[in-house]
């Protein structure tokens, strides 16, 4: 189980970094949804490899699991999360977040990504998985003007 708070800050929190993920919108208006199992949807991201920046994991995730290309990106903020039990209780990690605009390129399910979907942002929220990152995907939609405050 893992508590993961929404913090719209712009300095990196303390944690270990943990990746990147974004609200990736294409020329379309459509946002890009990702899937592992079939039924929960969420955005796409990546963990680094080294010392990379922010949006060095973003652009390799979201081009091999979503087939996008990142046209251009911003970071917009950093989740926060615990692990409150398991063999990793108390780790706490730091993910940056994302805006970006993309290209969509051919697509072919992996391993990792069984589905992609673009939705229009009238419909991100429903297909979101609320049960863990509510808060997290709410705070995405806001930032990425996509929810009302």
């Amino acid at each position: 189980e893992v508590l993961v708070p929404r913090l719209p800050s712009h300095e990196m929190p303390a944690g270990k970094g943990h990746g990147s993920a974004g609200l990736c919108m294409t020329d379309g208006g459509e946002v890009v949804l990702l899937t592992q199992e079939g039924n929960r949807w969420g955005f796409p991201g990546g963990r680094p490899a080294g010392n990379e920046s922010w949006e060095a994991p973003l652009r390799r995730a979201v081009r091999a699991e979503a087939g996008v290309a990142v046209a251009a990106a911003k970071r917009r903020g950093f989740s926060r999360g615990a692990c409150l039990r398991g063999q990793e209780r108390g780790l706490v990690w730091v993910r940056a977040f994302g805006l970006a605009q993309v290209q969509l390129q051919q697509w072919v399910a992996e391993p990792e990504t069984l589905a992609r979907k673009l939705v229009f942002p009238s419909g991100v929220r429903s297909a979101l998985a609320p049960e863990v990152f509510g808060p997290l995907h709410r705070r995405a939609l806001m930032v990425g003007g996509l929810l009302a405050a």
